[in-house]
């Protein structure tokens, strides 16, 4: 068995334990306390509650053998017994007659949890499934329990992401799931939901990013029931014109997800109609549309529809745990697609191409707000940059700062001295003491950050900012920064920002950039910005659209996504 899977199912059995255990201590202290003296139960209502209070009790035993490892979420997170305890040692889902309707309602949607991309056996439904016919006192203590583990872990996952992310990655996915979720409240909200119903349906993200993954999910899933799925084997370059008998494959697989309507008796030229529908098909998955079938379209044509419906998974659970209210103004990034889009009141209003970070400087995924904009902006250099690139450099040219009219300070204090970077040995500066300076370089046409910087504080010190190398935004793939994100047309994304506060006309954005001289500009009201991750997601037209992922990490998500727990 596999180090990690094995991991993940001892820490999943070790939390039941846990959440078992804590239910043992509280009842030694608290179930003999008497109920509503008011209240009468029968019989068989009885045997239940005495059931309950022995399955609780005993059941621990069943798993301490495996309390091995950190449990994913604490002993505070996981004790609910209080729940129980304030039902007056009842059951909270089930009779003595069997499930309530709130009790189905949760094997119902634990049973359709593959809808929302994530894992039925996440959440004991084979444990539900043998225990649901039994109307035996013991049996039906051990379903309300766990359809109670069911039901919290439900909620968790849906609202925060699955916080068994961090198991594979801590620092990259460090906000998935919540450390601070309590599941007693969690249980009592649902309980009190008058809708109960419409309380599921409000977990998952409601904006249209999730729901129209989730609907392409159920798309690909009846495209994956399909049987032979076309496959082009390998071959020589395709380029139009050119004859190949792998045409006849690729018009069928075009047929199924391009919608080409051209008939199998077509000769066997690559023709105009034919390279028209496979150019949108590389648009489509984030490749140069030139229709050209060369070994990358090649891939992305031979994916097949259960490869697809993981990325969708990935994807979907990327939203759990970003904000799920994203408002109605607002900018999202999406490193994966290098593009930016301008939301107001729900509407795409702007869709400008960006630039990312490269693999070994990734632009980071979270949410902030846009505070100001700094026109003829400063560039200060940090110091991995500095030590990793300008001590270099100024090794083998004295004047490389000049030249690019960056100013070296003695410090980064605010009484630091301005220093002559061509009268110091460079080779006696090490990379520690390098870290000491603080260069800045001058606003003008040579500046990294261009016309405009949109700041949004945030640990990362990463922001959006115009650029000097608008070539670069001509390629299809564009990681090329060292985190932040360079836009393309930043005087639109300024006007975007500055819309409806009052003087900041398109004119007087330009007389501000002619001016040339630096003036920073406060929001009146702070922008929502969201950086996202997204390798799958659905266009205006209603199109899903496919992005290679660029910092390989859709892999590791599938990784934990797809670990199965042992059901108990």
């Amino acid at each position: 068995m596999p180090v990690k899977n094995s991991f993940r199912k001892s820490s999943f059995r070790f939390s039941l334990a846990i959440l078992l255990t804590c239910l043992s201590c509280s009842w030694s202290l608290h179930v003999l306390q008497p109920t509503d003296a008011g209240a009468e139960s029968s019989a068989a209502e009885e045997q239940l509650v005495q059931a309950m209070i022995e399955h609780i009790d005993c059941f621990p035993l069943e798993v301490l053998d495996v309390q091995q490892g950190k449990p994913l979420i604490s002993i505070k997170e996981l004790c609910m017994a209080n729940i129980y305890h304030q039902n007056g040692a009842r059951p909270l889902w089930v009779s003595s007659d069997g499930p309530g309707v709130r009790g189905r309602a949760i094997r119902e949607r634990l049973q359709r949890a593959a809808e929302e991309g994530l894992n039925s056996q996440d959440y004991e439904v084979d444990t539900l499934e043998r225990l649901w016919e039994s109307r035996q006192p013991e049996d039906l203590a051990r379903l309300d329990t766990h359809l109670s583990y069911g039901l919290v872990r439900y909620i968790h996952d849906l609202r925060f992401g699955q916080i068994q992310l961090r198991a594979v990655d801590s620092q990259l996915f460090a906000e998935a799931g919540d450390e601070a979720f309590d599941p007693l409240r969690a249980v009592l909200e649902a309980r009190s939901a008058p809708d109960f119903e419409g309380y599921l349906d409000g977990l998952a993200p409601q904006h249209s990013y999730y729901r129209q993954l989730r609907e392409a999910l159920q798309h690909y899933r009846e495209l994956a029931a399909q049987e032979d799925w076309p496959v082009m084997v390998a071959g020589p370059v395709l380029r139009p014109g050119m004859a190949d008998a792998r045409l006849a494959v690729l018009r069928q697989r075009l047929a199924l997800t391009e919608n080409y309507q051209g008939v199998v008796e077509e000769s066997g030229v690559y023709h105009p109609d034919l390279v028209k529908t496979v150019k949108a098909f590389q648009e489509k998955h984030g490749l140069e549309p030139d229709g050209v079938i060369g070994p990358k379209t090649l891939a992305m044509l031979n994916r097949t529809p259960e490869e697809l419906i993981k990325t969708i998974r990935v994807n979907m659970a990327r939203w759990r745990w970003q904000a799920h209210d994203l408002g109605d103004t607002y900018l999202m990034v999406n490193i994966a697609a290098f593009s930016l889009k301008g939301i107001r009141d729900g509407q795409e209003s702007l869709n400008l191409p960006v630039i990312v970070g490269k693999f070994q400087h990734q632009t980071p995924v979270f949410s902030s707000r846009i505070r100001y904009l700094e026109f003829h902006p400063y560039w200060t250099i940090t110091p991995n940059i500095a030590r990793n690139e300008e001590l270099p450099a100024l090794r083998k040219n004295r004047f490389h700062l000049v030249d690019r009219h960056v100013r070296l300070f003695s410090s980064w204090q605010e009484d630091a001295v301005e220093l002559d970077s061509t009268a110091i040995d460079w080779e006696e500066v090490s990379r520690a003491q390098m870290g000491r300076y603080r260069l800045r370089q001058d606003p003008g046409p040579w500046n990294a950050l261009g016309q405009v910087k949109f700041v949004f504080p945030n640990k990362h010190m990463v922001y959006l900012h115009d650029t000097p190398t608008q070539n670069l935004f001509q390629q299809a793939s564009r990681s090329f920064s060292h985190g932040c994100i360079r836009v393309s047309q930043p005087l639109l994304l300024a006007a975007f920002c500055l819309e409806g506060q009052d003087g900041w006309t398109g004119a007087a954005i330009e007389g501000i950039v002619a001016a040339g001289q630096r003036k920073v500009v406060s929001l009146r009201n702070p922008l929502p910005v969201h950086i996202t991750y997204q390798t799958a997601w659905v266009d205006n037209n209603g199109v899903i659209r496919f992005n290679a992922d660029i910092y390989g990490r859709d892999r590791k998500i599938l990784e934990a996504l797809d670990a199965h727990r042992i059901p108990h």
